[in-house]
């Protein structure tokens, strides 16, 4: 495994990490004693950091990471996310008695004193340009209840924004093969400010794993099952802003990739580690194997400068005009 420095920041993560939604709820049928040992077998490889959210499985998530992570606190770092348990519209959600009582909540579940890395949870634009919460986060890592903050936005726009906020040491962006918008210029200023990317939705909500049919089903209480078409949340949280059929179509398209790399999974995660400005990628899982298949992609081969030539311009010219939604 090798590690990344978090941004500026004394953080040093392993870039191939892990995100904890799946194992938390909206994403089916999980069950803990297999989350735990996904946990569990990601440490053993180097993985020392995990990505979680209070709202996922209502703090779930992050009490199986206490779980997991018990004994370790100092040697495996943990970032949570805020602000989605309230309502994300009101300004009162982002108070400093609200922003409080979601950090010693999520520092409860965690059963840890201070919190990594604690990140705005996508927020509108208009409470981040507002930017109170920003001086209540200030004063959260001074009283040392967070070591570094960061955001997690849904827009390059956005992105930009957060990238001339001094305290901001991290943000956290969907980008994946199908989502290729953050590297023209978000990703070049991020490195330029030293600040972190976290690249979340790595596999497109599994697309990019080219285990999907168009006849494929999602269970009631899975996001891709509800949230398709942005009923629930952005739509870009789910298949990055694809339908799903054009998604699988476009998925398949890439099929080349695998070649010298074992499958679909470990070269799109690979092409997400060659980006430089990218700190770590950071995929979900429900199982053992798949913490297994997902490792591996930190072994394979990197892609030639022709190959990422080719996938810019097949996302260029093919994927980029049926993203939906703002991005």
């Amino acid at each position: 495994m090798k590690y990344r420095q978090l941004g500026n920041t004394d953080l040093h993560v392993s870039e191939l990490s892990f995100g904890t939604w799946a194992i938390g709820g909206s994403w089916g049928k999980s069950n803990d004693q297999e989350a735990l040992l996904g946990l569990e077998r990601a440490m053993d490889a180097g993985v020392n950091f995990f990505d979680t959210a209070d709202v996922y499985g209502n703090g779930h998530s992050e009490e199986l990471l206490a779980k997991a992570t018990k004994g370790k606190e100092e040697q495996i770092h943990i970032a949570t996310k805020f602000c989605r348990a309230g309502d994300i519209h009101d300004l009162n959600t982002y108070s400093e008695e609200s922003v409080r009582f979601y950090c010693e909540a999520s520092l409860k579940r965690l059963q840890r004193e201070r919190i990594d890395l604690f990140q705005i949870h996508c927020a509108p634009f208009e409470v981040l340009k507002h930017g109170d919460v920003f001086e209540v986060l200030d004063k959260l890592q001074q009283e040392g209840k967070i070591r570094h903050y960061g955001v997690s936005v849904e827009t390059v726009e956005e992105g930009l924004y957060c990238l001339e906020i001094p305290g901001v040491k991290a943000l956290q962006v969907i980008f994946n093969m199908l989502r290729q918008k953050p590297l023209e210029q978000l990703l070049p200023t991020a490195k330029e400010k030293g600040v972190g990317i976290l690249a979340r939705v790595p596999l497109a909500s599994g697309l990019l794993t080219g285990k999907f049919t168009k006849e494929v089903t999602f269970e009631n209480d899975d996001h891709r099952n509800f949230n398709r078409n942005g009923d629930a949340f952005n739509v870009g949280e789910t298949f990055g802003g694809l339908e799903f059929n054009k998604g699988v179509e476009l998925s398949n398209e890439l099929s080349w990739i695998e070649t010298g790399r074992g499958n679909r999974t470990r070269a799109a995660l690979r092409w997400i580690l060659d980006q430089d400005a990218v700190t770590c990628a950071i995929p979900g899982f429900k199982t053992v194997n798949q913490v297994e298949d997902n490792l591996q992609a930190v072994s394979v081969p990197s892609f030639s400068k022709e190959e990422l030539a080719r996938i810019n311009e097949f996302y260029q010219n093919d994927v980029h005009a049926y993203i939906r939604g703002v991005y």
